[in-house]
């Protein structure tokens, strides 16, 4: 398996509203959409869509819900006979409020994501990924499970792509330290790096390099992102885009990232696929949308690079 990733499972529903809204204010909504999402999920998601070998582990409730999320992974090509399905639970489910500057405001209910347990997965089946990409859960129970499963990992064989969001960045960098050191690629955004290090993004890439992190990547909104391995500094221009939703951006940026590094592409030509498929992703509404086919990927890059 060349990606397996371990993160939340959400329906995500998504309101278009022309501001959000604050106390006691009242806002029309002039469309919803509706799709499954979740960070490292739509990032595999997005894997799978480009024809990469992908698996997921996580959990799901007994409902429709539930169903539609295993029925996306699965027609995006991805494994997800190591997501289990919880009785008597719901499935996560994120609603959100999306303004016309693609900016949002998020509210999560975790359901079966909650119950995800260090039993329910296969720790042999992890160790067989090439590249083991995790993301936020909302509660403690599962934050404490993906560090004692990453310990089963061998850095020379699973390389650990980490999304922590600003759910984990805000547990402080005591807290992500176990999993900082074990990393192998850490994605961030410019803010969440300033809240982990209270540094700059080229600054605090360099401390978390100096922590054992072997890549660090920041994205910079419009700016594009940053990328450094200690001795190289990557500045890599945005894609100019027409912003519909910036949903799921940057779990699309970890997606075309990561292909680049399966593929042992160069980091600055990494970077432009991740600036790319974050492009394509905030030009729809919602996470996944937007997302190329692996038979579009090639002509597409060719003609933007």
């Amino acid at each position: 398996m060349q990606f397996i990733g371990i993160g939340a499972l959400n329906l995500d529903r998504l309101y278009k509203v022309s501001s959000i809204a604050a106390g006691d204010e009242e806002i029309p909504i002039t469309e919803v959409v509706e799709e499954p999402g979740g960070s490292a999920a739509n990032t595999i998601y997005a894997l799978g869509k480009l024809g990469q070998r992908a698996g997921f582990i996580g959990a799901v409730g007994n409902d429709d819900e539930g169903r539609k999320v295993l029925v996306s992974l699965n027609r995006a090509g991805v494994d997800t006979s190591h997501i289990k399905i919880k009785a008597n639970t719901r499935t996560g489910l994120v609603i959100g409020f999306v303004d016309p500057k693609g900016e949002r405001a998020l509210y999560i209910a975790p359901g079966a994501n909650n119950l995800l347990s260090e039993k329910d997965i296969d720790k042999n089946h992890l160790i067989g990924a090439d590249i083991v990409h995790m993301s936020s859960f909302v509660e403690e129970k599962q934050f404490e499970v993906q560090k004692k499963v990453i310990e089963v990992l061998d850095p020379e064989k699973n390389r650990l792509s980490f999304a922590p969001g600003s759910l984990y960045v805000r547990r402080g960098i005591d807290a992500l330290s176990p999993i900082i050191k074990r990393c192998y690629v850490l994605f961030l955004n410019e803010q969440e790096a300033r809240i982990l290090t209270g540094k700059d993004h080229e600054s605090a890439s360099k401390y978390l390099i100096d922590m054992g992190c072997k890549l660090v990547v920041v994205t910079l909104k419009d700016k594009g992102c940053f990328v450094t391995d200690g001795k190289e500094k990557i500045h890599v221009e945005a894609i100019k885009t027409d912003v519909k939703d910036t949903t799921g951006a940057g779990d699309a940026f970890c997606a075309g990232f990561l292909f680049g590094l399966s593929h042992e592409k160069e980091l600055k030509h990494c970077a432009k696929i991740g600036n790319y498929l974050a492009s394509k992703c905030i030009s729809r509404v919602g996470a996944r949308s937007g997302l190329p086919l692996d038979v579009e990927l090639e002509k597409e890059l060719s003609e933007v690079f």
